[in-house]
Formats: C-alpha cells, sequence, structure tokens
C-alpha cells in the first residue's frame, strides 16, 4: 500500500490473521487504517474448533485479582483490534502511536458507509483457503460466546444495503438519460469532440 490519508478496508471474507499482519505493518509505516464489518471477517478451522480454544483463551487470567486482566472481548471489532495489538510493539511509544491509527467496526457505521473501502487480495479466504476447508466467520463466533448486538447489526446493516440499492438505481437512471442526451447531439458535439481529441482528451 502507498501511504494516503486513511485506508478504509472492507473486512468481509478476509481471514483474520492474514488481513491483521499486513495492517500491522501498514500501522507502523504511518498508515491511518479503518477497518469495516469486522464481524464478516473468518478464522479457518470450524465453528466448533474455535470455540473450544476461545473458551481455553477465556480461562487465562490473573490468578489473584481477574479484573486486572487479561481481558478477552467478546465483540468482533474488538477481536480483530486485539489481534492486530498483538502485531505491534504496543508497550512502546511507536507502537501507542500505530494503534492509534486502527479503528475497527461491525457493520459499516455512518461516515464511511459513502467512502471508498479497499480490500487486500493476499488476505481473501478465496485466495489462501483451499476450497472445502472449513471456516468460521467471526460474527458467528462472538454471538455463541455472549455478544449480544448481531439481530441489531443485522437490521442496520440491512438498512443500509436497501438505502445503497435505491441510490445504485438512481444512479443507473441518470447514466441512461446522460447517455440518450449525448446521442441525441452527437452532431452538435463533433467540433467541439474534434477540438479535445487534438488537446488528448
Amino acid at each position: 500500500m502507498v501511504l494516503t490519508k486513511t485506508k478504509i478496508i472492507d473486512g468481509r471474507d478476509h481471514l483474520l490473521g492474514r488481513l491483521a499482519s499486513v495492517v500491522a505493518k501498514e500501522l507502523l509505516a504511518g498508515q491511518q487504517v479503518v477497518i469495516v464489518r469486522c464481524d464478516e471477517m473468518v478464522i479457518s478451522g470450524s465453528l466448533v474448533r474455535n470455540r473450544v480454544k476461545y473458551a481455553q483463551f477465556r480461562k487465562k487470567r490473573m490468578n489473584t485479582n481477574p479484573n486486572r486482566g487479561p481481558f478477552h472481548f467478546k465483540s468482533p471489532a474488538l477481536m480483530v483490534w486485539r489481534t492486530i495489538r498483538g502485531m505491534l510493539h504496543q508497550k512502546t511509544a511507536r507502537g501507542q502511536e500505530a494503534l492509534g491509527r486502527l479503528s475497527t467496526f461491525d457493520g459499516i457505521p455512518a461516515p464511511y458507509d459513502k467512502q471508498k473501502r479497499v480490500v487486500v487480495p493476499a488476505a481473501l479466504r478465496v485466495m489462501r483457503l483451499k476450497p472445502g476447508r472449513d471456516y468460521t466467520v467471526i460474527g458467528t463466533l462472538a454471538d455463541s460466546v455472549g455478544w449480544k448486538h448481531k439481530d441489531l447489526l443485522a437490521r442496520l446493516e440491512g438498512k443500509r444495503k436497501a438505502e445503497g440499492k435505491e441510490f445504485y438505481e438512481q444512479k443507473k437512471a441518470k447514466q441512461v438519460l446522460r447517455k440518450k442526451a449525448e446521442e441525441a447531439c452527437a452532431s452538435e458535439l463533433t467540433k467541439v469532440n474534434e477540438v479535445l481529441s487534438s488537446f488528448g482528451y
């Protein structure tokens, strides 16, 4: 990736560890990264296997005072955030600054739903996981270990997709009208087009 103002990554169908390693490297280089749809990211292995692994992870706690950590997040966005934190030297100033450049979200909240989103081909499940292998969607795993907002998120995402579809239909209709208008006045535009083509447009 080349450094830009903010990279918005659509996490849907990306493998957690592979995406996390790419993002960690970018954060250390100074790139601001926002990951949306963390609930639709995946981990290789079946749901049963990943639930067992998460249960083992939840047992790791401070013996005398569990309030002091380690803390086990149930939200998919915070699971992703914690995974990336583990790939940074977060106890140094450089690591803390890098972590400050990262934002993770479940679903696609307001400012990012109308901005360009990108994917990371090197971390896509279809590119990396052999067909037929089991995989677990993080949202499903989180829901099975106590995350309570799956239904709310489904409702909000349904609303966003409906609005997006309506916008796209209007955009297509505008494009059709524009094409008709261009065809109608094609004879008038011939001279203008000749001049523009001479300048390389």
